[in-house]
């Protein structure tokens, strides 16, 4: 009974800790986020922190797992509310590239995320997503819809270029502007995969 208790101890404590750390990065971003701030403000100690994520940048890697895993949720019920696997490809991808103008996502994962946990591609959250795009270009290649393409290649430039486009509409100047020529072009770039050109 004691060592489900600290368990649940734990957990809850991972959980405050990754609830302030989320406010505080979105709001001042990685460098500035102040360790005894966040840990102040969920009512725990440095030494937890040090527990639960080894460090800071530990502490950041769980944030930037759960708000991209919540937006490979997001993109995942827009593809759904879609008609068949090609438009719920192309959603999900435009719903992806389209919450780079969050800007929650756009500070913790798409600015701060790359310049300090490295290439976006080796995070486990995009494999994640990358798992998700295989099984759909798999059944479309599968019905026909698709050219008899390599599955994991075509997966990875279509994972790649909606993440791309993300970075690209989150650094830019005017992300507004830049929005619509990414989803623009990542749709026609995926096209290009079709067995048959569609009409448009």
């Amino acid at each position: 009974m004691a060592a489900r208790r600290r368990i649940e101890t734990m957990e809850e404590n991972r959980a405050k800790l990754i609830a302030a750390a989320r406010r505080a990065f979105a709001e001042k971003g990685f460098a500035a986020a102040s360790m005894d701030e966040l840990t102040a403000e969920a009512g725990l100690t440095r030494g937890a922190l040090y527990h639960n994520f080894g460090d800071k940048k530990g502490l950041f890697a769980a944030v930037v797992a759960q708000v991209d895993g919540e937006m490979a949720d997001r993109a995942r019920q827009v593809a759904a509310a879609t008609q068949g696997l090609w438009e719920g490809l192309l959603a999900e991808g435009a719903a992806y590239i389209e919450m780079a103008l969050d800007p929650e996502v756009q500070r913790i994962v798409l600015l701060d995320g790359p310049a300090f946990l490295g290439d976006p591609s080796r995070w486990p959250s995009q494999n994640a997503c990358l798992e998700m795009t295989k099984q759909a270009v798999a059944g479309l290649v599968s019905d026909g819809i698709l050219k008899p393409v390599d599955v994991e290649a075509a997966a990875r430039l279509l994972s790649g270029a909606a993440l791309n486009a993300a970075l690209w509409v989150a650094a830019s100047d005017e992300p507004r502007a830049a929005l619509p020529r990414a989803v623009e072009a990542f749709r026609l770039m995926a096209e290009g995969l079709l067995a048959k050109p569609q009409s448009r």
